[in-house]
């Protein structure tokens, strides 16, 4: 069994030990932010299985993901279980590893280029700059900043100096942007939310802790989003996206 990153999106990010990997593989159980592409490298005669919960048609639970990966795994074939961005960045690769273990099963993780520096990086944002920030903190935005089941510190949050980037929760920026600022953090914080990145889907909008909200009611991205706080977003203005710069 092996726990694959597949990357951010750009197939061309996808590594080496994945790709070998996923050539060889006889069942391919893959997550719903994997690029379809990288699909096409599986042999023809590989079982292929969606295994996401980011298909509103064919969301799959995480208990059936786990059965499911049990039950290839017993079969004795080659399994590669392909993930979005790294198994082990909010990607509940851990918990499917520790399933895994738990059953006496094999395996492998392969780590993948994650989002949370990839996006920010075709967008032409540096996550750390001498001049700027020399420190990275990595959230989830998945829950709502004013909900019980959210355990993050965001008066914390607030106060801890370089840059936040948050990933997921599209949907929840303009409280996490208000519960910021409510806590401390200046209004005129630089804010860059990235959509689809590091593909030719890719859009973007850029604004302040004190804007971000309505900026984003307006241009209406859609997820995968990743959105990076802090003033390092002021480098996207004299550091072009790559994609122009492949272009």
């Amino acid at each position: 069994m092996y726990l694959v990153g597949a990357g951010p999106g750009d197939p061309g990010l996808f590594t080496l030990r994945g790709m070998e990997l996923l050539q060889q593989a006889e069942v391919v159980i893959y997550d719903g932010l994997v690029n379809p592409e990288l699909l096409r490298f599986a042999p023809p005669t590989a079982e292929v299985i969606y295994g996401g919960k980011h298909d509103r048609t064919r969301s799959v639970s995480q208990d059936e993901i786990n059965a499911l990966l049990l039950t290839k795994a017993r079969e004795g074939k080659r399994v590669v279980r392909l993930k979005g961005g790294d198994p082990y960045m909010f990607g509940r690769g851990g918990e499917e590893a520790e399933v895994l273990a738990e059953a006496g099963i094999r395996f492998e993780v392969v780590p993948g280029v994650s989002s949370f520096h990839a996006v920010p990086a075709y967008a032409g944002i540096p996550l750390t700059h001498r001049e700027h920030d020399s420190m990275v903190t990595i959230v989830t935005g998945h829950d709502d900043p004013l909900s019980p089941a959210n355990k993050l510190d965001w008066a914390q949050l607030a106060k801890t100096p370089g840059t936040l980037v948050v990933l997921m929760g599209l949907r929840n920026i303009p409280q996490i942007a208000a519960m910021l600022v409510a806590h401390g953090r200046s209004p005129d914080t630089p804010v860059a939310i990235i959509s689809r990145g590091t593909t030719r889907r890719q859009a973007e909008v850029a604004g302040t802790l004190a804007t971000i909200a309505s900026q984003l009611a307006e241009a209406r991205l859609s997820p995968p989003a990743v959105t990076v706080i802090g003033e390092v977003v002021k480098l996207r203005e004299k550091l072009p996206p790559l994609l122009q710069r492949m272009e």
